[in-house]
């Protein structure tokens, strides 16, 4: 896929990412206006990880490589679901950035190139 191409499936994932946020606001699943930014951030992560896997089946060579994407959108992820946490309670929202933190790091040693 042209790079021309997939920066215009994300700019609309993003806008479509946007609206979901919305009407989770607007049906009530969200409460606070405030937690639609990290459900954002959360969805956008989930983008990520997919254009990670995009980037795996057609590596270009001088692209970002589909590992620090990959690991880009579990940071994303992360940061997401820690704030959303944060609201309810701070304990869950540090174990989840220390796991997905060893989670990376297990990857990272993990990985052969």
């Amino acid at each position: 896929m042209a790079e021309s191409r997939r920066q215009l499936l994300s700019i609309g994932v993003f806008f479509v990412i946007i609206v979901v946020a919305i009407l989770l606001y607007a049906a009530q699943v969200i409460t606070d206006w405030t937690l639609i930014f990290p459900i954002i951030f959360v969805l956008a992560g989930c983008w990520a990880l997919i254009l990670a896997a995009m980037r795996s089946q057609s590596p270009q060579k001088y692209e970002r490589g589909a590992f620090s994407t990959m690991g880009l959108g579990l940071l994303m992820l992360a940061l997401g679901g820690a704030w959303y946490l944060f609201a309810y309670n701070a304990l869950y929202s540090l174990a989840l950035i220390l796991a997905v933190l060893g989670a990376l790091a297990i990857a990272a040693a993990l990985r052969r190139k």
